[in-house]
């Protein structure tokens, strides 16, 4: 195995690359690792050939000593090359295949049928994939079982073979049992009594928020301008990282200050305020990348990836010192939190947010601080009122000897 890699240069800014051969989907390839740095990648873009492994994390291509010898050529006045032999050994882990499902040529025909009984109901894509996947998921475990026979206790016996040991949440838990009940509607001949397929009840949990503050501080050390407006971007209108990501330019209207979210969550359109202070940080973008026809996109005319955005965001919250963990959805959280605190009324967050139900938008108001820092503890009442009944100690404070 030949590894070069670049010693850092400890007098100027010249960026550690490494360059590995390494076997990544059964073929040898050029792989290029290095701390993240705008410049070296935009370079690495022009190269035709060049593919982004999120299982790598890193840029690769077919190994050859050609494009060995055209990348040290290309990167020779960016970064210094040197050989290494005493990291010849150096491995990197490959992600292992998963096992083909095996499933009947019948079964795989119902699953099918399944899929397309879904689209005449107008489910999501993103629905109709999650569900054929805990159907196929099944089909697999159930193996030669005929699906006449079936009946709630293997669907239960699945839960508990397949589920527990893998730690599937409660809601991926909540889905499957969704679309098992959808598949008896759709497969009657089946056992499963869909009445006694109970879903476990709703986690409970409070979303995590940021201050205000915080949010400043993250956007102020993205410095990638593209980062930084797809940041504010979320925030400032309370997006979903899928409404982000199929956000087109047409439906920005900057002189009235709108977005149009077309076909969002439960096929539902609306429209938001464009943040004021937000539009020349916009502008400043649009005109520096020139997208053609979403807002943000990776390649030209084609859409942003979410994992890209997770790990610029996690990049940022790092650089900023933000200890929480912070995903996309915890800026849609944190904006939807400032309005309910800014005394903005919650049927209004409702209608921004694209929430059916007012229950779902309710739970902002178990971490909105605004009337909660007007409720006094009973600990500051007691110290107040041992210092009214001690006129000689009118400032008493826990800190101090009593």
């Amino acid at each position: 195995m030949y590894i070069w890699y670049a010693m850092k240069n400890i007098t100027t800014s010249t960026p550690t690359l490494v360059l590995k051969k390494v076997l990544h989907r059964e073929k040898i390839r050029l792989l290029i690792l290095f701390p993240y740095n705008d410049f070296i990648i935009s370079k690495i873009r022009k190269i035709k050939g060049y593919t982004w492994s999120q299982t790598l994390r890193g840029w690769y291509t077919n190994y050859t000593p050609e494009n060995v010898a055209f990348i040290k050529q290309t990167l020779k006045n960016d970064v210094v090359f040197k050989l290494d032999n005493s990291i010849y050994n150096l491995n990197i882990t490959i992600r292992t295949k998963r096992r083909p499902r095996e499933i009947s040529e019948e079964n795989k025909d119902i699953i099918r049928a399944y899929v397309k009984y879904l689209k005449g109901k107008y489910y999501s894509e993103s629905t109709i994939k999650t569900y054929f996947t805990f159907i196929a998921d099944f089909f697999d475990y159930i193996k030669d079982t005929p699906l006449t026979t079936l009946t709630n206790r293997d669907v239960e016996k699945f839960i508990e073979d397949v589920f527990v040991p893998r730690k599937y949440s409660v809601s991926t838990h909540r889905q499957f049992i969704s679309a098992i009940k959808l598949f008896k509607v759709f497969y009657p001949e089946c056992k499963i009594d869909e009445i006694q397929l109970i879903r476990p009840k709703r986690s409970k949990l409070l979303p995590t928020v940021l201050s205000k503050e915080e949010v400043i501080d993250l956007l102020r050390f993205t410095k990638n301008l593209k980062h930084r407006a797809v940041l504010a971007m979320i925030y400032s209108a309370g997006l979903r990282i899928s409404e982000l990501l199929h956000l087109k330019l047409e439906h920005i209207d900057i002189d009235r200050r709108q977005l149009t979210i077309k076909n969002s969550k439960g096929r539902r359109d609306r429209n938001i305020i464009l943040a004021q202070s937000f539009i020349p940080l916009m502008q400043n973008y649009l005109m520096s990348y020139n997208p053609t026809i979403y807002f943000v996109e990776g390649k030209p005319s084609q859409q942003y990836s979410a994992e890209s955005i997770r790990a610029f965001l996690h990049r940022s919250s790092k650089i900023a010192g933000i200890k929480k963990r912070v995903t996309p959805h915890t800026l849609r959280h944190s904006y939807a939190t400032h309005l309910l605190e800014n005394g903005i009324d919650l049927r209004y967050i409702q209608e921004l947010l694209g929430h059916a139900k007012p229950e779902t938008t309710m739970i902002y108001t178990h971490v909105s601080k605004k009337d909660l820092l007007n409720i006094e503890s009973p600990l500051d009442l007691a110290v107040k009122s041992m210092a009214a009944t001690n006129k000689n100690n009118n400032n008493m404070r826990l800190s101090g000897n009593y």
